[in-house]
């Protein structure tokens, strides 16, 4: 039985994914300091027998023994993230640094949850691994893109000075449930607005595309990423290549909701990508991966969560 350590674990992709390894037969360690992560996510994994919960934030070090480790902790929407920037460079930086560390006093093989902002606003479409990125390093944003990239660089300088045996995933927008309802993000947003029959809030002019991957397609990833052999460290995209502009996305929802909610524009913020779409042929080559549940079957999963 694998000794699997997630740092995030009761957020919304670490509670899917401490979920899913616990069903595949491993022991798994959740380790949160609940800044972002709710319990209620991880409630009904409490009494498992292979389940520990451990108050924890990663800007600390931990001493632990695990063989994998799955570092997903930091806020990752623009209202948590930008709340206090400070301390999510931190998360990413430090805590890269202490898990990579923890990785190498017990050799576990770990793997980094990085983002498409490593992209920042891309020239490039669609983007591969090969794409350096093209963000403002002095931005609102800057705090979680560029707290990713030296996360990365952290990972690849540990993979080539002391050999760890390392994987990185570049997330691209993620949505399903456990989504926090408050935290900023357009699917969750345009959910709950519609479910409330209030005014759904559009960004720009509502032109601007990003690419939804439903959560149970994401967490198939990340455990494929795992398991790939040694000489495989990624980057490696994990997203849904179909792109779909914010205004259809809006208009999808209140379709599905039956909702009567009113479409009222804002102001584009700071540094916000006008287009979004993963190149993902190197998640299909090495892992056999593709995204399998399209965008309104997954909405409706996830309106259906919001509901409750």
């Amino acid at each position: 039985m694998k000794r699997i350590l997630v740092t995030g674990g009761a957020g919304f992709l670490g509670s899917h994914l401490c979920e899913r390894l616990i069903t595949s037969g491993s022991d798994v360690l959740c380790v949160d300091n609940f800044f972002t992560g709710n319990k209620e996510n991880i409630k009904h994994l409490l009494g498992h027998p292979h389940f520990e919960l451990m108050r924890h934030d990663v800007t600390f070090p931990l001493y632990v023994e695990v063989d994998e480790i799955y570092n997903l902790a930091c806020p990752a929407s623009p209202v948590h993230y930008q709340s206090d920037p400070v301390q999510t460079t931190k998360t990413s930086v430090h805590g890269a640094i202490n898990m990579l560390g923890l990785a190498k006093r017990v050799k576990a093989k770990i793997l980094q949850a990085s983002t498409s902002e490593v992209y920042g606003d891309p020239e490039v479409q669609p983007q591969s691994e090969a794409y350096w990125g093209r963000v403002n390093p002095i931005g609102i944003r800057s705090c979680y893109d560029e707290g990713k990239r030296c996360a990365e660089t952290l990972f690849f300088d540990y993979w080539r000075q002391h050999h760890l045996l390392i994987k990185v995933v570049r997330i691209f927008n993620t949505y399903g449930p456990r989504m926090q309802p408050g935290d900023g993000r357009v699917v969750s947003n345009f959910i709950v607005q519609a479910l409330n029959g209030d005014d759904i809030t559009i960004y720009g002019d509502g032109d601007q595309t990003r690419s939804f991957c439903y959560v149970d397609d994401l967490i198939d990833a990340l455990i494929l990423t795992m398991g790939t052999g040694d000489d495989f460290t990624g980057p490696v995209n994990i997203g849904n290549p179909s792109e779909i502009s914010i205004l259809e996305l809006a208009q999808i929802v209140i379709e599905l909701t039956g909702s009567k909610s009113k479409l009222v524009f804002k102001p584009l913020p700071q540094d916000d990508p006008k287009q979004r779409q993963p190149d993902i042929d190197l998640a299909k080559s090495q892992l056999d991966w593709y995204p399998r549940v399209d965008l309104i079957n997954g909405l409706k999963k996830t309106i259906a969560y919001f509901k409750i």
